[in-house]
């Protein structure tokens, strides 16, 4: 049995040296500001959580830690009574409550509850495919809008590990996450895990954590957010290619989670993803096991780069 049981994740913290850079590229991702003072920088989507990304002003870029969302106050303060952890008001829009726990990487982890989320902001309500011998759409056009991405949400976040089953067994205690797919190179011998959270009968994407060893030190791999739809994803890489910005992995489909997927380098070389059409689950789809192969392949699309060298580069 777990302390509690996470939600979902709730936002990625970075440290930046220039947060006009950082706010305009994030603008065109798909993100709005949602509040700003000379050194923070909160940005949402067009859902309802009051934020998904903060940066924080300093010399050097780096990754600061992670939110994740519980369901109640209750349960926080289960979690603040078993970590010794005091209760702290949430800076940021929206309120709320937060439990800052360390990792065993050293990653700040913000066990937030309390927040009071906002209405959301209509995007684009594209018409429907026609497709397969269907035509819903009959007397419409369909029009994408050109620009940037409508980021919708967080859906999950990538971590580098300094030992798998150490952080998985932090994390599932914690916060009871569930395992979708064990990567095994070979038979019994594990080097991550795509993990959703525990909601019962309530679906949910097939991964909201994902922790992998790999051969360099370990740190931030990448932070995901959902768009409306195929549409969006696409027009939105074509507007961030126009605005000057490398593309890192994509366009493409997963095999594990089954996403199409688009990922950029921010201006500090963080990984971030674009995606759409992901697996839903619940709890009694229960696990399995994956190959590395499954976790680098796709099912179509272009294929992953090249691993990082031991000092992490490409």
């Amino acid at each position: 049995m777990s302390i509690c049981k996470a939600y979902d994740v709730a936002h990625v913290r970075f440290r930046v040296p220039d947060i006009a850079v950082m706010r305009r590229f994030l603008n065109d991702f798909g993100m709005i500001e949602a509040d700003a003072t000379a050194d923070r920088l909160y940005m949402r989507g067009h859902g309802g959580a009051p934020f998904l990304h903060v940066c924080e002003l300093g010399e050097k870029a780096a990754f600061v830690g992670f939110g994740i969302r519980l369901r109640s106050i209750e349960d926080l303060e289960s979690l603040a009574e078993q970590e010794g952890a005091p209760i702290e008001e949430l800076d940021g829009p929206g309120g709320g409550k937060v439990v800052r726990l360390n990792d065993p990487d050293g990653n700040v982890v913000e066990a937030i509850a309390g927040q009071i989320f906002t209405d959301p902001i209509p995007g684009p309500l594209h018409q429907p495919w026609n497709q397969g011998g269907s035509y819903p759409r009959q007397g419409k056009v369909r029009r994408v809008p050109k620009g940037a991405s409508h980021v919708q949400r967080l859906g999950h976040v990538v971590l580098g590990v300094g030992d798998f089953r150490t952080s998985e067994a932090w994390y599932k205690d914690r916060f009871g996450f569930i395992t979708s797919d064990e990567i095994q190179p070979a038979p019994d011998v594990a080097i991550g895990a795509f993990m959703r959270a525990d909601r019962g009968e309530e679906p949910c994407d097939h991964h909201t954590l994902f922790l992998l060893k790999r051969p360099v030190p370990p740190g931030f791999m990448h932070a995901a957010y959902e768009v409306i739809d195929m549409d969006d994803l696409m027009a939105g890489h074509d507007h961030l290619q126009k605005q000057g910005y490398r593309p890192h992995w994509g366009i493409g489909r997963h095999h594990l989670g089954s996403q199409v997927f688009d990922y950029w380098l921010d201006p500090y070389g963080n990984e971030i993803e674009h995606w759409t059409d992901g697996d839903q689950l619940v709890t009694a789809d229960g696990g399995g096991i994956a190959s590395v192969g499954q976790l680098v392949g796709v099912q179509w699309g272009m294929e992953m780069p090249s691993l990082p060298d031991a000092d992490g580069t490409y």
